[in-house]
C-alpha cells in the first residue's frame, strides 16, 4: 500500500473512531445529560483552539463559537459580556423565547426573553416592529442595592444573578427593574396535580413529571418543589445562559434565533463580532438616559 493509500485509510478509521465516541456521547447525553457533561474532560467542556470554518466571512453562529471560545481563556476581569439585537433582522416568531422556557424549564407566568411587539405608521401605510428583550445585565443596576438580603448582585463575569437560597421572595427588585426583565416563580406547572391529604402531589401527568424535573441555571441542580434549594418562591430572570457559556455554548436564544439577529461575546475583544455590531452608528440601548449601562444593544 503506497503512502496516500495509507493516509487515507488512517483517516477513515480515525474518521470511524471518532464517529463512534460522538455516538456514545449522544447517547449518554440523551439518557443522563448531565453525568454525560460531567464526565467529558474540562479540555472538551471549556473547548480551546480554533472553530473549523471560522472567519470573517463565516456564519455568524461559528464566528461567535470562535469569539466565545477565544473569551473563556481570558480572566474573568478581562471580558465583558454583551448581547446585540439587529432589529431589522428580527421577524417576531419568539423561537428565542420559547427556547428559553424550554432551557430553563420556565413554569407559568416566568418568561425570560419576551419578544415586544410595536404597530406603527398610518393605515393602510403600517408596520410592526419586534423587540426581543432580555435583562439589560445593567452596569449599574437599580435591582441590586434595593434588594434586602443582597441574593441579586453582579457576579465577577459582570451579569446580575440571583441567589435562590438567598432570595425571600420580597420583590423589590422586580419594582426597581425599569425594564420589566424581573418575574417571580409562584410555583405553577402547566398540567394538572392533585395533592392528597398530606399535601402529596399524585397523579401527575407526563408533563407534570417533565416540569418538576430539576433545572440548571448557574450550573447548579435546583429541584422544582416547595424547598429552600428549589426557584419557586423566587424571582427569576435571564442570566445570559451562563450555565451554557462557561461550557463554551452560546445562550440558546443566540443559537435558536432563525434570521440570525441575536448576537452574543466579548465586547473586550477587538476581533470579536459583537465588538464591530457595538461599534455601529445605529445602535441604541433601552433608557440610556436612567443611567442604568445596559449591556444588551440594539441595531436600528
Amino acid at each position: 500500500m503506497d503512502k496516500a493509500a495509507t493516509k487515507s485509510a488512517l483517516s477513515r478509521r480515525g474518521f470511524i473512531k471518532a464517529t463512534g465516541a460522538a455516538l456514545a456521547f449522544l447517547t449518554a447525553l440523551d439518557t443522563a445529560p448531565e453525568q454525560a457533561i460531567a464526565s467529558l474532560p474540562p479540555a472538551a467542556r471549556v473547548p480551546t483552539g480554533d472553530v473549523p470554518g471560522a472567519g470573517p466571512n463565516a456564519d455568524p453562529i461559528i464566528r461567535m463559537l470562535a469569539d466565545l471560545r477565544r473569551a473563556l481563556q481570558k480572566p474573568v476581569k478581562d471580558r465583558r459580556w454583551v448581547m446585540v439585537v439587529d432589529l431589522g433582522k428580527c421577524v417576531g416568531c419568539h423561537a428565542c423565547t420559547i427556547a428559553c422556557v424550554a432551557e430553563n424549564k420556565l413554569p407559568p407566568g416566568v418568561v425570560y426573553r419576551p419578544v415586544l411587539e410595536e404597530e406603527f405608521g398610518t393605515y393602510p401605510n403600517v408596520t410592526r416592529r419586534f423587540l426581543p428583550r432580555p435583562c439589560m445585565q445593567c452596569d449599574n443596576p437599580p435591582c441590586v442595592p434595593v434588594c434586602p438580603v443582597g441574593a441579586t448582585y453582579k457576579n465577577p463575569d459582570g451579569v446580575v444573578v440571583v441567589d435562590y437560597d438567598q432570595c425571600i421572595g420580597c420583590r423589590y427588585c422586580v419594582t426597581a427593574c425599569p425594564y420589566g426583565a424581573r418575574t417571580f416563580d409562584f410555583g405553577m406547572t402547566y398540567g394538572s396535580e392533585t395533592p392528597n391529604a398530606a399535601g402529596v402531589i399524585v397523579g401527575q401527568t407526563g408533563a407534570d413529571v417533565y416540569e418538576r424535573a430539576a433545572n440548571y441555571e448557574y450550573g447548579e441542580q435546583w429541584p422544582r418543589g416547595h424547598s429552600e434549594a428549589s426557584p419557586v418562591g423566587n424571582v427569576r430572570k435571564c442570566h445570559f445562559c451562563l450555565h451554557r457559556v462557561k461550557e463554551g455554548m452560546l445562550p440558546e436564544c443566540v443559537t435558536t434565533c432563525i434570521g440570525r439577529a441575536t448576537y452574543f461575546g466579548d465586547a473586550n475583544d477587538p476581533d470579536a463580532l459583537v465588538t464591530s455590531l457595538v461599534a455601529n452608528p445605529s445602535v441604541m440601548r433601552l433608557k440610556e438616559e436612567l443611567g442604568t449601562e445596559p449591556r444588551v444593544y440594539y441595531l436600528l
